[in-house]
């Protein structure tokens, strides 16, 4: 009995420091996110007689705040704002297929072929066969291909989700159709039941017709009654 009771008093005990642990863990954690450092939340805890003790388990690990945000990551990489230089770039095709960009480029590279011809030779930058214009109009065609790919497939996007709206407007449209359709010919054949004036009229003139024949003829009536 007093072994079952001493094991008994050694698992409560277990119990208790490890309650004490993650409180006094807990307290550590809401300390550093309050910005109070640790130092003072472990003096606070000495104060209250709740000091950890060495040989953290498992158990006193941090946990994690679900109702605050993460702090975001950082990056090597440049951040940079995607529909920014989506609009950049379809401002930079918009011009590159006006015709004063191809006016523009021609009177540059007339200038360019002029100068480096009839200028003097201490003047010249581009000498025959003008290599440095080859490698401006190259690397300004390498740059202008990606961004009209870019702008045509935002416009993609843009012409994807009209269309979406669209069919999904002629689906509504198609459906209120119907159910008028189905309403009039509802309508229609209610209309068939009911009684119309020149219906009523031709069948009082039939009744009519016939009350004036059985007084005419009230004898013969009878007699052929019988």
């Amino acid at each position: 009995m007093g072994t079952e009771r001493g094991r008994g008093e050694q698992s409560r005990e277990r119990r208790r420091e490890q309650i004490r642990e993650r409180r006094e863990q807990a307290r550590l954690h809401s300390a550093r996110e309050h910005g109070q450092p640790a130092e003072a939340a472990e003096r606070s805890g000495e104060r209250a007689g709740k000091s950890a003790p060495t040989g953290a388990s498992a158990l006193t690990r941090p946990r994690v705040r679900l109702d605050l945000p993460r702090a975001p990551r950082r990056s090597l990489l440049p951040e940079y704002d995607p529909e920014a230089f989506g609009r950049l770039s379809e401002r930079v095709a918009r011009f590159l297929g006006t015709g004063r960009f191809i006016v523009w480029m021609t009177l540059v590279i007339i200038l360019w072929v002029l100068w480096n011809v009839f200028a003097p030779d201490n003047l010249r930058f581009d000498k025959y066969p003008f290599i440095f214009l080859t490698l401006m109009l190259s690397l300004q065609a390498s740059y202008a291909a990606p961004l009209i790919l870019l702008a045509q497939n935002r416009q993609d996007d843009r012409d994807r989700v009209t269309h979406e709206q669209d069919r999904k407007q002629n689906e509504r449209s198609i459906a209120d159709t119907e159910y008028l359709t189905r309403e009039i010919a509802a309508l229609r054949m209610g209309l068939g039941e009911v009684a119309t004036r020149d219906w009523i009229r031709s069948e009082f003139q039939d009744l009519i017709k016939e009350m004036d024949e059985r007084r005419l003829f009230p004898a013969e009536r009878d007699e052929g009654d019988r």
